[in-house]
């Protein structure tokens, strides 16, 4: 069994045969259309995001504080555009890297919610969606990897016919 999982998430090929549950394929589509979504918004948006979503309040600090802020949340969207587009690529193309993804997202939603916040604290004058949304994407990412590494059933069914 532990193999079968390991197997799951660090496949020899990397196919387009999707492992799991379907309803963790059909979780991932979602989930790719947010970090897209997301992306451009902190690339295009005239404050990066900083302070009209994350509520950093960037009009109280020096000029070349907040260009400096502003542009660190572009790069920010960049990353998740790059992001959203392996995500995009494995969704299309690739789906037997869906639960390794589920395992990084996982991560990077713990880290996000718990050690980051713990240690580097960053000022805001209310509650940004991302900080309140990185629990639900743990719980998510959790639930998501697991129905992915369950094997589907009615698909091996088939396959044994």
């Amino acid at each position: 069994m532990i193999k079968k999982i390991l197997d799951n998430l660090f496949p020899r090929q990397i196919t387009n045969e999707f492992p799991g549950l379907k309803i963790a394929l059909w979780g991932f589509y979602l989930f790719t259309a947010l970090t897209l979504w997301r992306s451009q918004h902190h690339i295009f948006s005239a404050d990066g995001g900083a302070q009209s979503i994350a509520t950093i309040p960037i009009d109280r600090y020096p000029e070349s504080a907040a260009s400096t802020i502003i542009g660190m949340f572009a790069f920010w969207g960049l990353s998740q555009l790059i992001v959203g587009i392996i995500y995009l690529v494995a969704a299309i193309r690739y789906r037997a890297m869906i639960p390794l993804l589920y395992l990084l997202s996982l991560f990077e939603y713990l880290m996000r919610a718990t050690y980051i916040p713990a240690y580097k604290s960053i000022e805001t004058v209310g509650t940004a969606p991302g900080a309140a949304g990185n629990l639900p994407l743990v719980i998510f990412s959790f639930t998501m990897l697991i129905l992915s590494l369950w094997p589907d059933k009615e698909r091996e069914t088939v396959n044994e016919s």
